[in-house]
């Protein structure tokens, strides 16, 4: 089975959407939400098929993925952002490297080029911290901040990830290929997002730095 864990704060106007793309793409795929949200947005999950766990008050994206990781029952899971901007029609085919190929973590880059729905400075700054990571770990990663990954369900649950901070995302990628977990990135395409960017920049790239480092020098 296929999992496809996201989180949520206040997306009702992408979130019903995205959960209905997800059911065309994937057929039969548990979706979890964990979601702090004040408008209806777990309402409108709920009605749409996904389960939803609450996490009032917000504890930050690093506790809610986690929670969603773990809640997920499928051999693979699916990681999500639920703004619209991730190409769900790849979802089968991120879960194939894991289930056919053997992968266990797939990135799904959004940088082969600029983004049209990214601003230059997020872009440079991606660019930069993928080469950083690059040379520091001897391998070449192109997006440490994808919203859109492939885990395999089992290695996730042998990983303790530190959960509160910023740039959770980071670590999520490079501490399984720090442990020798086998690794793949593919190129996707990125749209423009619905609703408000929650990012605080200079906080992300803190975090960035801290968690690139902690990864590589740290079991």
């Amino acid at each position: 089975m296929i999992s496809v864990a996201m989180i949520t704060m206040n997306e009702e106007k992408a979130v019903g959407k995205v959960i209905k793309d997800i059911h065309n793409a994937v057929p039969g795929a548990e979706i979890v939400i964990v979601d702090s949200s004040t408008d209806q947005t777990a309402e409108i999950a709920t009605r749409s098929g996904a389960k939803v766990i609450k996490q009032l008050p917000p504890q930050g994206y690093g506790m809610a993925m986690d929670i969603a990781l773990r809640a997920a029952q499928g051999d693979v899971v699916i990681t999500l952002d639920c703004d619209d901007t991730y190409p769900v029609d790849q979802i089968p085919v991120l879960a194939d490297y894991i289930l056919k190929d053997g992968y266990d973590v797939v990135d799904a880059s959004r940088l082969k080029e600029k983004p049209k729905a990214m601003p230059m400075i997020n872009y440079l700054a991606n660019w930069g911290f993928a080469v950083i990571a690059s040379v520091l770990f001897l391998r070449r990663f192109y997006d440490l901040h994808s919203g859109m990954r492939a885990y395999r369900k089992s290695m996730i649950d042998k990983i303790s990830f530190v959960k509160n901070g910023d740039a959770y995302p980071v670590e999520l990628l490079l501490k399984p290929v720090n442990l020798g977990y086998k690794y793949k990135s593919v190129f996707i395409e990125y749209h423009e997002r619905v609703g408000a960017s929650k990012m605080r920049p200079l906080r992300s790239a803190w975090y960035t730095t801290v968690r690139i480092l902690r990864s590589r020098f740290t079991k």
